[in-house]
């Protein structure tokens, strides 16, 4: 997916849409699967690849597929050892995100990446489109906004929340 806003950077977004367990990226049904990254490594060199994905077992709906003490994000990397993962929006359900706000409030945007200019760039996406980019640190954080969107879909039934809840860090 190549798209602009508000800066020069050529964006790709590799990951899975939502909680609907089908990758964007035709990864056979595992978000997790960093064979695409792997494929199109060479055409991903140099580019902002923002990982999108959250690797639950959709078939149990039980655990992350990632192994514990890496991520998805850190998978497309080792994959594509020439692009510029950023974890971002992982941790926004596509109603809030299309309606920017939950309660009134706008959406707060994890973002974590081992490239400063490239969080930077998604960050000025995340602002251009009225949300509220937070910055989390290296790549090795998506481990654990991984496993909190995982906490965050796994609550959504027993709290009634029906797919329209955020995760924030309020002051």
């Amino acid at each position: 997916m190549t798209t602009t806003a508000r800066t020069s950077e050529p964006w790709t977004a590799i990951g899975c849409a939502g909680a609907c367990g089908h990758p964007i990226t035709g990864s056979g049904g595992r978000a997790s699967d960093s064979a695409p990254a792997a494929a199109w490594a060479g055409a991903l060199a140099g580019k902002v690849v923002v990982d999108i994905s959250n690797p639950v077992d959709f078939s149990t709906f039980d655990s992350l597929v990632v192994e514990p003490g890496t991520s998805a994000a850190e998978q497309i990397a080792a994959a594509a050892p020439g692009a510029r993962v950023v974890k971002a929006f992982n941790t926004t359900f596509a109603g809030p995100l299309v309606a920017g706000e939950v309660a009134g409030r706008p959406l707060d945007v994890f973002v974590a990446g081992d490239d400063d200019d490239a969080k930077r760039s998604v960050s000025e996406l995340v602002s251009s489109a009225g949300l509220r980019p937070l910055d989390m640190g290296p790549l090795r954080r998506a481990r654990e906004l991984e496993g909190f969107q995982f906490l965050h879909m796994a609550s959504q039934e027993r709290l009634g929340l029906n797919w329209s809840s955020a995760l924030a860090i309020l002051p």
